[in-house]
């Protein structure tokens, strides 16, 4: 009998009926029956956090420092495409910092960026900028304002989903009443402008801002498109893994830091543990990028990194 529209639909609601049917059936003669839980939810696995590593790591290395040369010091001199490569021998992700680009950097060399990176295996993770909008000189304000607007295009060029930004500094905010104001004005401009394009932006705790500051200004901001870009080194405070925690559910990228700054200015260790749990219970699911800012980072990134991918279940 040939397989017409009609044939086809009698069949399909007869082995429905069957199997329905079996079932019943077992279920009948004391088969056990599954618990009623979510499904999705019993089927997910741990989190696993994809790893990269952040261009400042290699600061020292690199020929351009914020549009200058810079002398390396007879140290392994690195550009962006090397510095890729070295994250492809790594196998993780590359944040590009704005501050080594060449000055004369174009739409063309950031497609070459792009182009790289791809062929290379390594995803760009996103890039950074060194912004400050609580600024009191309005012109200066402006131009920061439209340079950041023009590393969220160069950033969409790349293919790079996310870009830090800094709001501002606590001493100016203490300082004069309007620059928080100034500061969440500003980033509703930018994130309108990151909306159209698809890009994150991501609000540093940078500027020794308190938790409360920097979750005020993602609050006051309000857009879909701005979280915080959480920096585990950079609360200067009594209970940082408290901030850490308050901020961490509105985070849309993680740097990693292994040292942390205390008060009395001595540096201590970051608990990889202690992050490991906050964010877990955050329910984060983004990159952790590798920020190494300590001495020797050729020798020392490697096994950072394979601590990272342990504690974090990284990739």
């Amino acid at each position: 009998m040939p397989l017409t529209r009609r044939t086809f639909f009698q069949l399909s609601a007869s082995s429905a009926l069957c199997l329905t049917s079996s079932n019943v059936g077992r279920f009948a003669r004391g088969s056990e029956v599954p618990a009623q839980t979510n499904s999705v939810l019993s089927l997910t696995p741990p989190n696993r956090y994809r790893l990269g590593l952040a261009a400042y790591s290699l600061r020292k290395h690199f020929k351009f420092f914020k549009g200058r040369p810079q002398s390396t010091d007879g140290l392994q001199q690195f550009d962006m495409f090397s510095f890729i490569d070295y994250c492809a021998t790594q196998q993780c992700a590359a944040e590009l910092t704005s501050y080594f680009f060449p000055p004369d950097a174009d739409q063309k060399y950031f497609l070459k960026i792009k182009r790289h990176a791809f062929l290379s295996g390594v995803p760009i993770v996103g890039t950074a900028i060194g912004n400050n909008f609580t600024t009191l000189d309005q012109a200066k304000l402006e131009k920061e304002i439209t340079l950041a607007n023009q590393w969220i295009d160069r950033a969409s060029t790349m293919g790079a989903n996310h870009i830090r930004f800094f709001a501002g500094t606590k001493k100016q905010i203490e300082a004069n009443p309007n620059a928080l104001t100034s500061a969440i004005t500003s980033l509703q401009r930018c994130a309108k402008h990151a909306a159209k394009l698809g890009i994150f932006i991501g609000v540093e705790n940078h500027g020794q801002l308190t938790a409360n500051q920097v979750m005020e200004i993602v609050k006051g901001v309000d857009s879909p498109w701005l979280g915080v870009n959480l920096d585990t080194g950079n609360f200067i405070s009594s209970t940082p893994y408290q901030d850490l925690k308050k901020c961490a559910p509105a985070s849309v990228n993680v740097q990693y830091k292994v040292k942390m700054k205390q008060p009395s200015g001595e540096k201590t260790a970051v608990n990889m543990q202690k992050v490991n749990q906050l964010l877990s219970e955050a329910k984060y699911k983004g990159h952790i990028v590798l920020e190494y800012e300590e001495e020797n980072p050729l020798e020392n990134i490697p096994q950072v990194l394979t601590q990272m991918r342990s504690v974090f279940n990284g990739v």
